[in-house]
């Protein structure tokens, strides 16, 4: 119970606040909480609330929505929602002896509440404060009729409330239409129409809302329920013979008769025809006379028949645009003959008309389309004549005349009778020649030069090209059509200077005449053909300039992977052929670009769904193996060979996951490495140095991940990678002073697989400048001697060397390193070598004598030092 409380005072509290403060982002919030509460509070929950308080916070709510402007700030389902709780707020006030103020504001706020969940879509709560407002009416109503039912303010009053009860129920009718609840929908229509003997004055607004909830589910292709609307829209619009105009009820006409159509044209084909025939009577207009020739054609009905109907048409006075719908329309669907004859009596009868030529267009038009060419031809020769000789095209249809003419043009084109495709440009350049005004004779040019380079009449395709160039040089079409002279001529170098200029064209805003997007397209979909062009005659240099500016402008992925794989098919073997030089050198930064560019779109080929997997897959393969044969085959050029070996592993990261591809990955990753190691040695600096190491320790530790991965998948006990990573690794390390050096190296002293020779690896390395840890070399060399010891063939020249590095690093210049190691295991050092050498044959006497040598040394050091060692 407190709990209860405690929400009702939270509750009234919340709308006094909404009420009282501006409109600010918690308004929202308030509103959708006093919507979610007023349906957990009733009467008896607001017991300590007196009815008086409960309708001045309802009233004060109502008021608030209405009066304050804020439908920028609150949408209409936000306002229904306020609505809807003051609503229910004034209904817990209601009593049976309710006055008729009180019930008149019932019956508005329940209305305006109703039809603000109608016009956001929530037709189900709309309809229940529908039906509380038709509850309300009838309450007043009765209340009405109680007083005095003979008196005329009684009688104007209870006409009021029927007219409010009408319009609440076709309120309800539209939200059932909206729910789809037809049913309901057509009770509460058929009530207000019965109610229309009474309420004269509504047989408009009735009708209108029937006329609506026609169009509405013939939208829907609801055509059953469409035509039940629309004879209820026209039968009450027909009740009272001034309240609806003719052109109305013909309109609905109209419409009922195209949904009839639509819904069966074969059943309901007559019974359209009936009720165009009515409409058309209603009010004579072109839309009815139309639907008629189109509801006559869904029939068998006879050309005779039919070309009566359509004379009946001329007869009534109609224009002669309409006309010529007609003929369009009867040619549609395929009444030749009738179209035609029609046609040729709307030339006959509108022959003083200005228009006539518009007829005479269609007629070349509908002759074209039927591949009257000859008869089609008569009638050009007919227009351009009297073009020329007093009788000129009106401005608008010299536009209408091009485009015939273009069109059957670009037909012929299509299917390679490009003597025929010259033969109507050339009508179209006649006209151009009485006329200078419409005619974009550039673009006519240029499609008279490519009927001409398909005919190989490369002069007058010239010609035509250089004409299109005086008036129209900006244009990237005119600058392909002169690439296409260049190379037919051999001009390599004009063909250049064209797709220059393509390119420049491409990437300005100076040509207007199309939008960016339009413009980009069909510049790119020029330099394919171009390349296309080119290579079909041999200009293999202008054909790579145009593939780049293809794979730098497209934004296919497919066609520029495309492009991509031509370049490299065109520059690889040119380039393999070139000595070292700077020229090379730039030569492979241009191939190198070219894989970035595939690199990136490869990325976007594989987001995008055109492709199938297997196909993605089969792109990236081939990019893949064509960046390794570049970097095996750059054994000079370390750097590209080392970028080769970067790009190819890239390109394997889209490829599954194989035993292959690992070990492909797995050796691009070590070969880069190994090169960014190697030129780290050779860096002159120690900036450049560090970006070298550190480029290599992020390839290594990579590489390591793959390789945990491949020892999965196999035996790979006879692979030297580990070795190389832990050796890769160490030289990093140690070269960058790593202070967690000793840490790696703790669990590689007791690797089992590393060799001696790794161990000697590492002594070196531990003191390559810059590092320099003696004590990791000294450890490192006496793994090795121990390695050697332990096999049974003992490598004596290796353990000789091995031993003649350890003792130059206990004994340099001839001093011995104490720091690094006491004096008596230097001593025991060189009496293992006395015990092995006297043990074993073949041990060099140049190693014997470097050994006396640093011993004889040691002594006179001892001795001078006055020290004796036992």
């Amino acid at each position: 119970m407190d709990d209860i409380h405690f929400r009702v005072m939270d509750f009234k509290e919340t709308i006094e606040n909404l009420i009282a403060t501006d409109i600010s982002p918690t308004t929202l919030m308030a509103i959708d909480r006093l919507f979610m509460d007023i349906g957990d509070i009733n009467r008896e929950s607001m017991a300590e609330i007196q009815d008086s308080q409960i309708e001045e916070m309802a009233v004060n709510l109502w008021n608030w929505i209405i009066t304050n402007n804020i439908g920028l700030v609150i949408n209409e389902e936000q306002k229904a929602k306020v609505r809807h709780v003051a609503c229910k707020l004034i209904r817990m006030c209601e009593h049976p002896d309710a006055s008729e103020e009180a019930i008149h504001r019932q019956i508005l706020m329940n209305t305006k509440t109703g039809k603000g969940w109608v016009n956001v879509g929530n037709v189900v709560l709309a309809d229940d404060f529908f039906q509380s407002a038709i509850t309300s009416l009838e309450k007043l109503y009765s209340k009405i009729t109680q007083r005095s039912p003979t008196e005329e303010h009684v009688m104007v009053q209870k006409n009021t409330v029927e007219r409010d009860l009408l319009k609440v129920l076709s309120y309800q009718a539209e939200a059932a239409v909206a729910g789809g609840d037809f049913q309901k929908a057509s009770r509460c229509i058929l009530r207000c129409k019965d109610m229309l003997v009474r309420l004269p004055q509504m047989v408009c607004y009735l009708h209108t809302v029937c006329y609506n909830f026609g169009l509405q589910t013939y939208r829907e292709n609801k055509y059953e329920e469409s035509c039940f609307w629309l004879s209820q829209s026209f039968d009450i619009g027909k009740t009272d013979g001034n309240s609806v105009e003719p052109g109305m009820l013909a309109k609905v006409l109209r419409l009922l008769a195209t949904a009839y159509l639509d819904w069966d044209g074969s059943e309901y084909r007559d019974k359209a025809l009936n009720i165009i025939n009515l409409a058309n009577k209603e009010q004579l207009d072109p839309v009815g006379l139309f639907l008629k020739v189109k509801i006559l054609l869904k029939g068998e009905i006879g050309n005779e028949e039919l070309f009566q109907n359509v004379m009946e048409i001329l007869h009534l006075g109609m224009t002669m645009n309409f006309c010529l719908n007609i003929v369009k329309l009867l040619m549609d669907h395929e009444r030749d003959s009738v179209g035609f004859y029609f046609l040729k009596i709307i030339c006959e009868h509108f022959q003083s008309s200005e228009d006539t030529s518009k007829a005479q267009l269609l007629h070349i038009d509908m002759l074209l389309q039927r591949k009257e060419d000859l008869f089609a031809k008569e009638k050009v020769e007919e227009i351009i004549i009297g073009h020329q000789t007093g009788k000129p095209l009106a401005s608008e249809l010299i536009g209408y005349f091009h485009n015939i003419i273009w069109k059957q043009a670009a037909r012929s084109f299509e299917v390679h009778n490009f003597d025929d495709a010259l033969h109507w440009y050339c009508y179209s350049l006649r006209f151009y020649a009485a006329d200078q005004s419409d005619l974009d004779l550039a673009k006519l040019q240029r499609n008279m030069a490519s009927c001409y380079l398909h005919l190989g009449q490369f002069d007058k395709a010239k010609d035509a090209v250089i004409k299109a160039a005086q008036r129209d040089p900006r244009n990237i079409f005119t600058q392909f059509y002169i690439f296409k002279i260049s190379i037919v001529e051999g001009n390599s170098g004009r063909a250049l200077q064209a797709i220059f200029s393509l390119e420049y064209l491409l990437t300005t805003e100076e040509q207007n005449e199309n939008n960016v997007s339009t413009k980009r397209t069909s510049g790119v979909m020029l330099f394919c053909l171009a390349a296309q062009f080119a290579l079909e005659n041999g200009q293999q240099v202008v054909a790579v300039k145009a593939l780049e500016n293809l794979a730098k402008y497209s934004e296919e992925p497919p066609q520029v992977l495309t492009a991509l794989k031509c370049l490299f098919r065109l520059c690889l073997p040119r380039i393999s052929q070139m000595p070292e030089s700077e020229n090379k050198r730039q030569e492979m930064d241009r191939i190198l670009a070219y894989f970035n560019t595939a690199l990136l779109n490869l990325t976007q080929l594989f987001e995008g769904e055109t492709w199938t997997l297997a196909s993605k897959i089969n792109e990236a393969h081939w990019f893949r193996k064509t960046a390794w044969n570049l970097a095996v085959q750059c054994e000079k050029d370390p750097l590209s060979m080392r970028e080769f070996f970067v790009l190819s592993y890239k390109m394997s990261l889209f490829c599954p996951s194989d035993q292959v591809i690992l070990i492909a990955q797995k050796t691009c990753l070590l070969m880069a490495a190994a090169i960014d190691l190697q030129q780290g040695r050779k860096a002159s600096t120690a900036f450049e140095q560090n970006c070298f190491l550190n480029r290599a320790l992020d390839l290594i530790r990579k590489c390591r991940d793959i390789w945990n991965v491949l020892k999965t998948t196999g035996d790979f006990s006879r692979d030297p990678c580990e070795t190389l990573l832990i050796l890769y690794e160490f030289e990093v390390r140690a070269k960058l002073n790593d202070p967690l050096l000793d840490h790696f190296l703790e669990p590689v002293w007791e690797l089992p697989t590393l060799e001696s020779k790794a161990f000697e690896t590492i002594a070196a390395l531990a003191m390559e400048m810059p590092a320099c840890y003696p004590s990791i070399a000294l450890k490192a060399l006496k793994k090795a001697l121990f390695f050697y010891k332990r096999k049974e063939s003992i490598d004596v020249v290796r353990y000789s060397q091995c031993m003649h590095s350890l003792v130059n690093l206990l004994v340099p210049d001839g001093v011995p390193n104490t720091e690094l190691c006491p004096m008596e295991e230097i001593w025991g050092n060189f009496e293992d070598a006395l015990i092995f050498i006297s043990q074993t044959e073949g041990y060099p006497e140049m190693e014997v004598l470097c050994l006396m040598i640093k011993s004889w040394n040691i002594g006179i050091f001892l001795y001078s030092e006055h020290v004796c060692i036992y």
